[in-house]
């Protein structure tokens, strides 16, 4: 039984493929169009998949798409009509598109798959569709460790749901409570992520990353006039506020009057106020989180949660659920966002359309998020050589040695190792990585090689085996999804002068032994390396801790700002040529920027400034 789950025509849109029960593959179209968020349908990450499970498109039994558009076509003709004449614009765009396209779904997807997979198959026969928020529930339950658990899904508007609660016992799962559009935890935070100067859907990292330098000063606003918080978690908000019902931005006059001004102009400079109303807001979801899951757990009985949507990508309120130690366990879906909603619409297509039973595996069974394409030393050679790279060929001993020596050296390196990672961090796989001992790191790796601002933290990829000796976390931490604070030895104190600064000026405070990857809070968002999961990372951060007693690296995604995450050879040899990364490890094949041609170095670097 080969099952083909689809997310798309949103943002990020992706593929998977589960056989048997068991997920096989998992891409991001992105990663393959270099299209960053594409949201178009997922043709090459379909190809992928099925290359991956060794199918031809004829032995797929079923195409599951992870949410039903006649629902969400409902949803937006309700919403508009309830708000006429308000909004007309905004319908007079959207409509035309609906009708034309987005309503008639089952046929676009059939044509879709009929033009990248071929029309020997009657796709229209084999396609489903399941519901938006019940593919979050499903990619949290079904690849779980827990036979039980609660599954808590929150982000911006399915059909129309926002917020779910539903229990999983076995190869079941119910949904048995929503919250219903307008009235949305993810929309809320968008709607700050707008006016902070951020992409919505994109952005909402940056106001999480950005909330540490200030002050929750707006958080009783927020709570007067934008969202009733019931005590069970349960939230209403005031719509006079919002335009992202039936306008064309997320907030309106009277939401620029209530904090003081119009909205940020996208890149310009960041003020105190920006990093305040980043703190609040995070303040005020950090509050539902919390509610929301005290309910359950008084309500349930459950003593596991799985976490799913958009909001469960807030790693800042995941480690504060995980410190109330409301359950036993956590464990949240590493594609959370809705790439993650193709996982789940085909797991639950497995388990509940067809009653095939479960498989619960140690730990889960995402195989560390490494689903994507691999690269065989070969293939890696020959894709380099034609690009034009300048390479050796390491045994694995002499590349570990090389490659730890340089991060010694303060070098920053291209890491592309083995299957590329679903979802939206790089665990290793593909990675920028660098000595978190340093103290200019962050401010280099953001400036001279990501290309984005100097505010945005790194994160650590630590031995599991010493997380506890270094973090105030005690459990397993593989997707980077939980934050927690250095340990109070490894912190180093503030000077009183240090104390009084304010927002970015906090940015050059030495704060730990490990300042590249330390929070202004002292907080960072963790990554636990196990040898069994990720073996060759697992080994270089263990010769680093050999030479240097640190068992730490700085791990950030190998891309540059508005690129996606690298996928191939050539993509990895071409951000390397375009930045300041000095030293490139792909397989077996370790590049130096020293050995590299200077002419294809300038075209490369003039390509990332015309971008």
């Amino acid at each position: 039984m080969n099952i083909l789950g689809i997310s798309a025509y949103y943002h990020d849109s992706a593929a998977c493929l589960v056989s048997e029960g068991q997920l096989v593959a998992a891409a991001q179209e992105e990663r393959f169009t270099r299209k960053k968020h594409d949201s178009g349908f997922p043709a090459c990450a379909a190809r992928y998949c099925l290359r991956a499970g060794g199918l031809c498109p004829t032995d797929v039994d079923y195409v599951v798409f992870y949410d039903k558009p006649f629902s969400k076509f409902e949803r937006i003709f309700e919403t508009y009509l309830a708000f006429a004449p308000k909004g007309f614009k905004s319908f007079a765009t959207s409509m035309p598109v609906w009708l034309k396209d987005k309503l008639f779904q089952r046929t676009l997807i059939a044509e879709a798959l009929n033009e990248h997979l071929g029309n020997d198959v009657d796709w229209s026969s084999r396609l489903r569709f399941s519901e938006h928020h019940l593919s979050h529930a499903a990619s949290a339950f079904f690849p779980s460790p827990f036979h039980e658990a609660a599954v808590l899904t929150m982000d911006g508007v399915g059909e129309w749901t926002t917020t779910s609660l539903a229990i999983g016992k076995g190869k079941e799962l119910s949904v048995y409570k929503e919250i219903h559009f307008p009235h949305s935890l993810g929309l809320l935070y968008s709607a700050f992520t707008y006016y902070i100067g951020f992409k919505v859907n994109s952005g909402e990292y940056k106001v999480m990353g950005l909330a540490p330098y200030g002050e929750p000063k707006y958080v009783q606003l927020i709570k007067e006039h934008l969202i009733d918080i019931k005590q069970d978690g349960s939230f209403h908000l005031d719509m006079s506020f919002f335009d992202y019902c039936t306008g064309l931005t997320m907030t309106n006059s009277r939401f620029d009057t209530l904090f003081g001004g119009p909205a940020r102009r996208p890149e310009t400079a960041l003020t105190q106020r920006e990093m305040d109303l980043a703190a609040s807001i995070q303040a005020v979801t950090e509050e539902v989180v919390l509610r929301l899951a005290k309910e359950i757990r008084t309500t349930t009985g459950q003593r596991n949660l799985c976490l799913a949507g958009g909001v469960a990508l807030n790693c800042v309120a995941n480690g504060k659920l995980m410190r109330e130690k409301l359950f036993d366990s956590i464990w949240i879906q590493p594609a959370s966002g809705d790439a993650g909603g193709a996982v789940g619409a085909a797991l639950a297509a497995y388990h509940l359309m067809l009653e095939k039973p479960r498989s619960i595996h140690a730990g889960d069974s995402m195989n560390g998020a490494y689903l994507g394409p691999e690269f065989s030393q070969r293939e890696i050679e020959e894709r380099l050589g034609q690009a034009g790279a300048v390479f050796t060929a390491e045994i694995d001993e002499a590349l570990i040695d090389s490659v730890a020596n340089a991060l010694i050296d303060g070098k920053a390196v291209g890491w592309m190792q083995g299957r590329m990672e679903f979802g939206p961090r790089a665990l290793g796989g593909r990675s920028i990585i660098a000595d978190p001992r340093s103290p200019t790191v962050q401010k280099q790796l953001n400036r001279k090689v990501k290309y984005r601002e100097s505010f945005r933290p790194f994160a650590p990829s630590v031995l599991r085996e010493d997380v506890s000796q270094w973090f105030q976390l005690h459990s397993d931490s593989p997707y980077m999804l939980l934050v927690a604070d250095v340990l109070s030895t490894k912190q180093l104190p503030m000077s009183e002068k240090q104390k009084q600064l304010f927002g970015i000026d906090k940015l050059n405070v030495v704060r730990s032994e490990i300042p590249a990857v330390t929070h202004v809070d002292y907080s960072a968002r963790v990554q636990t390396v196990d040898n069994t999961t990720n073996p060759r990372f697992h080994r270089l951060i263990s010769k680093f801790k050999e030479l240097t007693g640190c068992p730490v690296l700085v791990n950030t995604s190998f891309n540059v700002r508005g690129e996606p995450i690298v996928c191939t050879p050539e993509d990895a040899f071409r951000c390397f040529m375009g930045t300041d990364i000095e030293m490139l490890a792909v397989g077996n094949s370790l590049l130096r920027k020293e050995d590299q041609s200077r002419t294809l170095m300038k075209n490369y670097r003039r390509c990332y400034e015309l971008d």
